[in-house]
Order: C-alpha cells, then sequence, then structure tokens
C-alpha cells in the first residue's frame, strides 16, 4: 500500500505567482489546492503598516497530497525555483484517501 503525506505550504502574497508556477510544473506535485488566509503571530519584521496595525499579515496556503517518496523531491524542487524564508512548511500523514463516486 502506498503511504501519502500532505504537505502544507504556507507564504506571501507576492510569493504566489512563482509557487503556483513551479506546483504547476513540478511533475511531483499531481495537483493542489490555494486559498487566502491571514497569519497571526509575533513576528511582524517584514509585514506592512496596514498589517502591523491590523495584526495579521496576508498569506496564502496549499495543499498537496503526494505519495511520501515524492516529499522531498518536491521540497528540493520548491527550493530551488522559490528560494524564501517566508515560505514555511510541514507534512502530515494522510491516513486515507479517495473519492466519493
Amino acid at each position: 500500500m502506498t503511504a501519502f503525506v500532505r504537505l502544507t505550504l504556507v507564504f506571501p502574497p507576492s510569493l504566489e505567482e512563482a509557487l503556483v508556477e513551479t506546483l504547476i510544473t513540478a511533475p511531483q506535485a499531481p495537483g493542489f489546492t490555494l486559498s487566502h488566509a491571514e497569519g497571526h503571530g509575533s513576528d511582524f519584521r517584514h509585514a506592512s503598516t496596514a498589517e502591523q496595525v491590523r495584526g495579521s499579515v496576508e498569506r496564502r496556503i496549499a495543499w498537496i497530497v503526494i505519495e511520501a517518496a515524492a516529499l522531498q523531491p518536491l521540497l528540493e524542487t520548491v527550493r530551488e525555483r522559490v528560494r524564501s524564508p517566508d515560505v514555511v512548511w510541514w507534512s502530515e500523514p494522510v491516513l486515507e484517501r479517495g473519492r466519493l463516486a
């Protein structure tokens, strides 16, 4: 049985175009979901004045469910094309997956 993981990437809107292009062309990523979000935390060094006043920063989140063996190659591809300390990632095991029909 093939093991799957969900890779989560959190990044600023300024990196959206580069990251989306990278994920669309990466052979390890069969597809992904992109969402707009707000980040809340204590590190506002790179936040705009409006974000500092608001107390949150604009972020995008990409979720990708892939085979566990493809995780490191995909991360290497993303690092090569979108090298930024503003991209935060983590992975989680996927217990089950499928389609309803």
